[in-house]
């Protein structure tokens, strides 16, 4: 199988071109192929697997898998890389792209550099899901805003969040020193995300500028997480502790988020990278290695 390992900001993913399949009855498994190519010893190494897809909706599709199988409804620095995936191997050549995702259509503008190929792309991310009931999160409010929540015996604030998938945001004094990989699963299986859910730890720098990182549904911690990032900084307005153009910085790299407020909708920019392409064989004994939920 052909494939393509690109990143955004770090958050890495395996791409593969399925425009010529029909993208809800593909060839292969793509869920247990998310598994194998995604660990860093006997596959390729990434967060998980990137299918992009011809579409009846939109220029094209993206279907997007986490390292441990499970399909999510969208990715941030996913859907930039598809669409520079797009663009620098020829399947278009606009500048202005639509893509379909289970969160729905998402609109994105392309920035080549001077070598003609795409360096940064600005995706319009939609309006904010705030309802409790949308995200989910169980609450007895409408929205879930600096609500108490109890994790390991510890209380902690948090926001939630919806960008086509759900989060919950957590302000915290150091992100360097919180213990994200302690505290990050438990948050990610607690009882009161019924989906389960990714959470952002943000530290704020000023009004206009933060430090995050994340725990993301289905894979752990995480170099960069676009729309955890757009969450994020929808939860710094809610909590009156940002403007509404934030740069935020991730493991990764940074991104630049903007709210629309008239708009009401989300605005990400952020660079987009290829590492390298190469062809990865399946092999039975690959089976065999244990899944994350193992």
């Amino acid at each position: 199988m052909k494939f393509t390992k690109m990143h955004g900001c770090g958050n890495d993913y395996v791409y593969m071109d399925c425009t010529k399949e029909d993208a809800d009855a593909l060839s292969f498994d793509p869920a247990a192929l998310s598994i194998q190519v995604s660990d860093r010893h006997f596959g390729i190494g990434s967060d998980g697997l990137i299918l992009i897809c011809s579409s009846r909706r939109a220029d094209f599709r993206m279907r997007m898998f986490n390292a441990d199988g499970s399909e999510a409804e969208m990715c941030g620095n996913g859907i930039r890389c598809v669409a520079k995936y797009v663009f620098d191997h020829k399947l278009t050549d606009q500048t202005d792209l639509s893509v379909e995702t289970a969160a729905g259509i998402k609109y994105l503008k392309l920035n080549p550099g001077e070598d003609g190929l795409i360096e940064t792309v600005r995706v319009d991310m939609g309006e904010p899901i705030l309802e409790a009931a949308k995200i989910p999160v169980i609450s007895d409010n409408e929205t879930v805003v600096n609500e108490p929540i109890v994790v390991d015996g510890k209380e902690y604030r948090m926001t939630c969040v919806s960008v086509g998938n759900p989060h919950a945001v957590v302000f915290v004094d150091s992100t360097r020193e919180f213990p994200l990989d302690e505290i990050g699963p438990k948050f990610e299986c607690h009882e009161r995300f019924p989906k389960r859910v990714n959470t952002e730890f943000v530290e704020l720098i000023s009004d206009h500028e933060v430090n995050m990182r994340v725990w993301e549904r289905g894979s752990g911690e995480t170099l960069a997480c676009g729309t955890g990032t757009c969450a994020s900084v929808m939860a710094c307005i809610l909590n009156h502790k940002t403007g509404n153009q934030v740069l935020v910085h991730l493991l990764g790299g940074d991104l630049f988020i903007e709210y629309d407020v008239e708009q009401n909708r989300l605005y990400m920019t952020g660079p987009a990278t290829t590492v390298f392409e190469g062809e990865f064989e399946s092999h039975e004994w690959m089976n065999r290695i244990p899944t994350r939920r193992e």
